[in-house]
């Protein structure tokens, strides 16, 4: 049978479809903007006919409206990463928290240690050989749809047609609803002077011919701002945004030092304005790939020079890296962060960096501590950190002692708290720092500008 006369035999309306989701079901969503609200809206509105359907999904960036309060008898959540939509309902006890490596969440599918009955995708109208594809979400979605017992996708002539490892034929999906409404769009954040400052130092460890894996955020667009005058930037990333659009329109970032992939924009899933999604729809300079590809450090480390730019909410003086937890709260997940810090080691050249501001809650709470606070998970362990950036500075801690990482971190930290923090760890942490003895304080020159005595 043609694709076409396929095509318009699996056409259905989105309550037909939507149909095959049953009680006791696992459902998995196309990732982040790569969600289709129709399809979302649709379960939504069915819930009275539905028990115990389970909702698996990374980040998700529409309403969410499965976990709300009241729809616990309809759905219970699976959530691989505490984005703001399901953030409060993970800490209060309405949704679960897998921690997981992004690129890892294939393999769950594939071996069954998350079973997936229905897939509910969104994608690209079907090319003239009857291949559609998942535009800005293929991640972990197209694998999905691979191990789901039923596809439902949502065809939708706003969804970018990406290239690289990113179709489906129209024969594997089994209900097909046409649906005409934009993409998910996020906006371009504000840089303030803080993300301008943290941007510069980064930016001074790019090399030219360097390719950079970065995200969405005012530190990534910071960090690019201060590129322009950079040569031969490559991209090998989760995911990017419109700032590397600019960068690319400037001639910036053309891929042609890359040591794989070369001339080619690599992510697995996408995430801006419109602009972006016109910047990459049908672009032969783009290529999209599942995340169990884009992320494995063995992949990774296979580009020369790569620079990985990740932030995180607090860093301890012996270079631990909390990045998605608050104490015992869940905040967001590891992410990619670990897959890109593990292959920067890997490559040659590679660099990994650490990004975040010095303070946090109005410059009360110093985010370079003594240690993690209580609860708090270590996202990216000490033996893995290279480069801690933070406004004030450059910290660099490969091959540094306990000691010598001390004192980096204490140098970039607020100067408000670098005493605090000096007098903590000697206090707490004589590894880090030995005690202050009387003979030193004797000798201690008054005049001395070191970051310990500031």
């Amino acid at each position: 049978m043609h694709w076409k006369d396929l095509y318009k035999k699996k056409l259905t309306t989105v309550e037909e479809a939507i149909g095959a989701v049953r009680p006791g079901d696992r459902v998995i969503l196309s990732h982040c903007a790569g969600e289709s609200l129709a399809l979302s809206r649709a379960l939504v509105e069915g819930a009275a006919r539905l028990e115990d359907v389970t909702i698996i999904h990374f980040l998700m960036l529409g309403p969410n409206r499965f976990c709300g309060p009241g729809m616990e008898r309809h759905f219970s959540h699976l959530s691989l990463f505490a984005g703001p939509s399901v953030r409060e309902a993970v800490n209060s006890g309405r949704a679960d928290f897998i921690p997981c490596f992004f690129s890892e969440v294939p393999k769950l599918f594939r071996d069954g240690y998350l079973p997936v009955d229905r897939a509910l995708v969104q994608l690209s109208p079907p090319d003239e050989h009857g291949f559609m594809s998942f535009g800005v979400s293929v991640d972990y979605t197209r694998v999905a749809t691979h191990c789901a017992k039923t596809v439902v996708a949502a065809v939708n002539p706003q969804m970018p047609r990406t290239l690289g490892d990113s179709f489906i034929h129209v024969s594997a999906v089994d209900h097909i609803v046409e649906v005409d409404e934009p993409i998910i769009a996020v906006p371009r954040p504000k840089i303030g002077p803080i993300e301008e400052a943290i941007g510069r130092h980064v930016a001074s460890l790019v090399e030219d011919g360097s390719t950079l894996q970065l995200g969405i955020g005012a530190i990534p667009d910071a960090t690019l701002k201060f590129l322009t005058e950079k040569k031969d930037l490559g991209i090998h990333t989760e995911m990017f945004s419109d700032g590397v659009v600019d960068l690319v329109e400037a001639g910036v970032i053309n891929n042609m030092k890359k040591t794989l992939h070369r001339g080619k924009l690599i992510a697995t899933f996408l995430m801006g304005t419109r602009r972006l999604y016109d910047f990459v729809d049908d672009n032969p300079a783009v290529e999209m790939h599942g995340v169990d590809y884009t992320n494995d450090p063995l992949i990774i480390g296979k580009n020369v020079k790569i620079v990985s730019i990740n932030g995180a909410l607090e860093v301890d003086l012996t270079g631990q890296v909390c990045a998605d937890s608050l104490g015992y709260t869940h905040y967001s997940g590891v992410g990619g962060q670990v897959d890109f810090v593990r292959g920067s080691a890997r490559s040659p050249g590679g660099k990994s960096i650490i990004v975040l501001p010095s303070t946090a809650a109005g410059g009360q709470v110093s985010r370079i501590c003594v240690a993690l606070s209580e609860g708090a998970s270590v996202t990216t362990t000490r033996n893995d950190v290279h480069y801690v950036v933070t406004e004030y500075g450059i910290a660099n801690l490969r091959g540094k002692s306990f000691r010598e990482r001390a004192e980096a971190l204490i140098a970039i930290a607020h100067p408000d708290f670098r005493r605090e923090l000096s007098e903590g760890a000697r206090a707490k942490r004589s590894i880090l720092l030995p005690p202050v003895t009387l003979e030193d304080a004797v000798t201690e020159r008054p005049d001395e500008k070191s970051a310990l005595s500031s």
